[in-house]
């Protein structure tokens, strides 16, 4: 994903653990963060409730990923819930194409320059 991505002309930064996620995606700001559900030390979807949880990181578009089908549905339920807080969120269930990535990656980042 990360070269596919680079070779885009995006620039990448890579967290292999999910505890310091937060407090990194907070003081960096990224214009997107994808975020994979299946963290060894943490929940993906703790991070995400914690990035659109707050105002400083609420507004940036955050791809989920995951191959877990109960995750998935929990995310999906989370957006259903409450469509206006998760908005900028987009569900990509393993395996997907990486042109699937690669369009919500341009969808989102368009989306959030408007």
């Amino acid at each position: 994903m990360r070269r596919v991505l680079e070779d885009e002309q995006y620039q990448v930064s890579i967290l292999q653990e999910g505890r310091d996620a937060f407090t990194r995606v907070k003081s960096s700001l990224p214009d997107l963060l994808i975020l994979d559900l299946k963290l060894g030390d943490m929940s993906g979807q703790d991070i995400l409730k914690q990035v659109k949880g707050d105002l400083v990181t609420a507004d940036i578009p955050v791809i989920v990923y995951t191959a877990a089908v109960l995750e998935a549905e929990e995310v999906n339920r989370l957006i259903e819930e409450s469509p206006q807080h998760y908005k900028s969120v987009c569900l990509l269930r393993k395996p997907f194409e990486l042109t699937s990535l690669l369009d919500k990656v341009e969808e989102l980042l368009e989306k959030s320059e408007q």
